[in-house]
């Protein structure tokens, strides 16, 4: 079963609804303001890069935005880059700790001391 976002074109509010086939279901109403003039609209989509590519776009001289900066896929992109870019196949123990870094990056700041 679909989930269609609509507009209440009254007041603004988008809601999402759980739609059964592909037609609106009659008497929708907007939890805001109780209007029925609701409007599907499309969806934002998101989509993600494979590692690869991730690692194809990544340019190290450009100015990364806050949210690249948060999102823990982008952990340790520099150094695969370089290790690219010099021609370096990365070890399997590289690839571990990385993948490792990329789901736990507190555990860098927790083994700090074990080595």
């Amino acid at each position: 079963m679909p989930i269609y976002e609509y507009k209440c074109t009254s007041c603004g509010r988008i809601e999402s609804i759980l739609v059964q086939g592909y037609k609106s279901p009659d008497g929708m109403k907007c939890s805001a303001c109780g209007s029925a003039e609701l409007k599907r609209i499309i969806s934002k989509v998101n989509y993600h890069l494979s590692g690869s590519d991730r690692l194809d776009s990544y340019d190290p001289n450009a100015r990364q935005s806050e949210s690249f900066l948060k999102d823990t896929r982008n952990i340790g992109l520099h150094a695969e880059h370089m290790l690219k870019k010099s021609g370096v196949k990365p070890t399997e123990e590289f690839k571990t700790r990385l993948e490792k870094l990329r789901t736990d990056p507190a555990s860098v700041i927790k083994n700090s001391g074990d080595e």
